[in-house]
This record gives C-alpha cells, sequence and structure tokens, in this order.
C-alpha cells in the first residue's frame, strides 16, 4: 500500500484534516495506549503535519516534525502513528522514511532527537537513531531518547 503524502504547517490545515489528525492520535495514543493524557499539548502550530492519506483519502498515518530548537537542540520527529486498521502493511516504515527525507528537504541533512516508546527501539535503530541517555517515564510509559546523527 502507498500512501499520498502532504506537508502542511498548521494555519494551512482545513478543519477537516486537523480533525482526522487528533482522531487519529486520540485514538492511538490515548484510547489503544489506555494513557490519559493531554495530546492537544500546545505545540500543533509550531509544527509541519506529515500526513499520509490511502487512495480513498482516508488518513492512515501520520507525524509532525519541529525544526531545531523546537523540542530539542535538534530537528525532531513526533506523534509518529499509524492508524490501527493499517498496521502490517510496512507504513510505519514509510512514514518514518517520508518524515526524515521531509525534514531534511525543510531544513537541510542534520541530527534529528525522538523521544521514542521503548518497544520501539530497534525499529528506530534500523533508521539510524541511537540511543542517548537513560530510559524515562512518560505518561507511565518507558520512553528513551535517541538521536540520529
Amino acid at each position: 500500500m502507498t500512501l499520498a503524502w502532504t506537508l502542511q504547517p498548521f494555519a494551512a490545515l482545513s478543519v477537516p484534516e486537523l480533525y482526522a489528525l487528533l482522531q487519529l492520535r486520540s485514538a492511538v495514543f490515548v484510547v489503544e495506549q489506555t494513557c490519559a493524557f493531554q495530546d492537544i499539548d500546545g505545540h500543533d502550530a509550531e509544527a509541519l503535519h506529515l500526513l499520509g492519506r490511502t487512495e480513498t483519502g482516508e488518513l492512515a498515518a501520520y507525524a509532525r516534525l519541529f525544526p531545531v530548537g523546537r523540542s530539542y537542540p535538534e530537528a525532531s520527529i513526533g506523534r509518529v502513528a499509524v492508524a490501527l486498521a493499517f498496521r502490517r502493511h510496512g507504513l510505519g516504515r514509510q512514514l518514518m522514511g517520508e518524515a526524515l527525507a521531509r525534514c531534511a528537504a525543510q531544513w537541510g541533512p542534520q541530527p534529528i532527537q525522538i523521544g521514542a516508546q521503548l518497544y520501539l527501539r530497534e525499529f528506530y535503530r534500523s533508521f539510524g537513531f541511537e540511543q542517548v541517555g537513560d530510559e524515562y517515564l512518560e505518561d507511565d510509559i518507558p520512553h528513551i531518547h535517541m538521536l540520529r546523527p
């Protein structure tokens, strides 16, 4: 399955696009992970939003991208999510590949830092990320910081 990708600043998102991305994030990070946390964290307006849509227009994958200094001293990728109905088709790999390519296109080749859920460490290592620092809890979920030089 191949997705159609768009990258937009917050102000360019339509109401249906914003609704779809918030619905996807809520389904993955709040409902599936049974984690009551404030997903709408006040940082969406500072991010570029990467949306991957199916040929029928359904939002299947999403991430938000930040330039240097917004989340970390490096550029960063966060809120990486694939809708449950579209998993096991390699879309997580497509999403990260697209996110890395879009970061490079926007801001040039540079290090990227992420706050990754611990169980995804090997997935992110396959993209060149390495763990930096110790494990920590975020919203009661084990996380690690990872850096791609």
